[in-house]
């Protein structure tokens, strides 16, 4: 078996895993650079290449990489117009988006049909005055295009010939099979506006691959499945939110069983928390939110608080304040405020750094308070705890008041409790069992724990998610993500079980794209509608709406010992 590494770029350390045979080999860290994430990547596999004994052999690098979600929370994307097709109906205004939204005549109906077609002539008046008010990106999204793409697609044609700057431009369609209007917009924009940004590190990475004896390339996604380096410049915005993914599936790989469990990952600027149920990771019923945005990206469920082992620490001679800031490094290795790291190397609990220094800055924040240092460091720690415990808590009680689906099907209505914590990150070991105690849970703390995450980049596969639409009515078949706008053939005898055997087949096509070949076998359909078409008081067809997914999956590792 090839080698891969595994690197995961989090908020303070972008950690590095190398595999062989589904065993660890070595895993090593560096810092990250937030503004150049890619020095923090090659730092990392510089180090972790020196334990490799065969150095002819070739690699296989799997990311997960903060570079999408930076980008769109810090709105670091390129200025983008969103080109919508809204048709009849519930008026665009309405919708509240943050985005500029142009409009265009021409409109699909609800069944795929156009009921009336794009003028050309005004898009190009349009994209003229996209140009004049200095927008760099474009997104074309119609409110039916997962039932027809026939529009975007004409609108592709017509920027491939007229106004080449504006490519890739985004089509909607191609993100999502989903008809939610007001997030497929967001989704585009979002996409679009990051292409430049996701290109740009691609081009660092084949540097890199130089560099190096590197083959395929793969980034993790929301959903916990990977997707082909050059694939992702397509699709940039399916790689948001792969840290959150990155536990996960770290958890699944260096986990035997997981039920009910909550999984934290402790790192340096925040704290990722996830859940299972019955063995499967909760996923967003939508799709992704970040920042506000609602997106159709799908997505496990995760929360992030703003409390790490580098959180800047307050004391008012009452009450410990921990976080949501993060002033530097701690105490121990020279940073200016104390964090919770000092607390932990000032009891003893760690050995990194200057622990003196650590308990001179913990007696100048007790002493105006009669506190000594030791005394302080357990008031800190337990402040840590408890914001955890508070935050998990409150996760649990909005997830038992709406409704959250697994990956492959809908959560029973019973009230969800962890019966497990699965605990991540450098400062896991000494925080989990304190928080695990003060919620009366049973707790493990993951082999490798300081760089699980890494774990589940590099032992995540690719996956892919697929949408087909049918309609024996009009005799029509539509799958949006491969841009296919099929007749159906002898449509009278059509029916779900050919519906399935097509999404299938279809699916199989494009996991070929994403950069894998997958088996019948492995791909589950998820969803399935069929409704009659009726016409006075006759059915004239059915309507059948199907997704079929590439499940994500992640290899177990061997030595898990847990």
């Amino acid at each position: 078996m090839a080698y891969i590494v595994g690197i995961d770029v989090g908020g303070t350390n972008t950690n590095a895993v190398l595999l062989k045979d589904d065993a660890v080999l070595a895993t090593a860290k560096a810092p990250t650079n937030h503004k150049q994430l890619h020095v923090g990547t090659i730092q990392a596999l510089a180090s972790i290449l020196k334990f490799m004994p065969e150095l002819e052999t070739e690699i296989t690098l799997h990311l997960s990489t903060t570079l999408a979600t930076n980008a769109v929370v810090e709105g670091k994307g390129e200025p983008t117009a969103a080109l919508i097709f809204p048709g009849p109906g519930r008026k665009w205004e309405e919708l509240g988006l943050p985005f500029k939204l142009f409009t265009v005549e021409g409109s699909i109906d609800h069944r795929g049909r156009e009921t009336a077609p794009l003028d050309r002539d005004q898009i190009r008046r349009v994209i003229k005055r996209i140009k004049e008010m200095g927008f760099k990106a474009l997104a074309g999204v119609g409110k039916f295009s997962s039932r027809n793409p026939q529009h975007e697609l004409e609108l592709e044609d017509l920027v491939t010939n007229e106004f080449p700057e504006y490519l890739p431009v985004t089509l909607g369609h191609r993100l999502s099979g989903k008809l939610n209007f007001p997030r497929r917009i967001t989704t585009a924009v979002l996409n679009a506006g990051i292409a430049g940004i996701q290109a740009e590190f691609a081009e660092m990475i084949r540097e890199v691959r130089e560099r190096y004896k590197i083959g395929r390339v793969f980034i993790l996604k929301a959903d916990g499945g990977s997707i082909e380096l050059e694939e992702s410049l397509a699709r940039p915005i399916e790689t948001i939110l792969s840290g959150p993914a990155a536990s996960l599936m770290g958890a699944q790989a260096l986990c035997n069983e997981i039920k009910n469990a909550v999984v934290i990952d402790i790192g340096g600027t925040t704290t990722e928390i996830s859940l299972f149920y019955h063995g499967e990771p909760l996923a967003e019923k939508e799709g992704a939110e970040i920042f506000g945005f609602a997106t159709l990206v799908p997505a496990f469920f995760s929360r992030s608080m703003g409390l790490g082992g580098d959180s800047a620490v307050q004391f008012d001679g009452k009450e410990v304040t921990i976080g949501p800031r993060r002033d530097g490094p701690p105490v121990v290795l020279g940073g200016p405020r104390i964090t919770p790291t000092d607390a932990v190397v000032a009891l003893g609990k760690a050995s990194i750094g200057d622990k003196k220094r650590a308990l001179t800055a913990l007696e100048a924040m007790g002493a105006p308070y009669g506190i000594n240092p030791t005394a302080m460091a357990e008031k800190i720690v337990d402040a840590f705890s408890q914001k955890a415990i508070k935050t998990i808590n409150k996760i649990y009680a909005s997830i038992n008041t709406r409704p959250v689906y697994t990956v492959s099907q809908v959560m029973a209505a019973e009230v969800l409790e962890p019966d497990l914590i699965i605990g991540m990150g450098g400062p896991a070991a000494y925080f989990i069992p304190k928080i695990a105690k003060g919620m009366g849970v049973a707790y493990k703390v993951l082999p490798y724990y300081e760089a699980a995450n890494a774990i589940g980049a590099a032992a995540s596969r690719p996956t892919v998610t697929l949408t087909l639409r049918a309609d024996t009515a009009l005799g029509k078949m539509v799958i949006p993500e491969l841009d296919e706008i099929t007749e159906i053939p002898r449509p009278f005898f059509f029916n779900l079980e050919t519906a399935k055997e097509e999404a299938i087949k279809k699916t199989i096509v494009y996991a070929e794209r994403a950069g894998t070949t997958v088996e019948p076998k492995e791909i589950e359909i998820t969803e399935e509608e069929v409704f009659n078409m009726v016409r006075g008081f006759h059915t004239i067809g059915k309507l059948y709406t199907l997704k079929a997914q590439v499940k994500p999956e992640v290899r177990p590792i061997k030595t898990c010992g847990c």
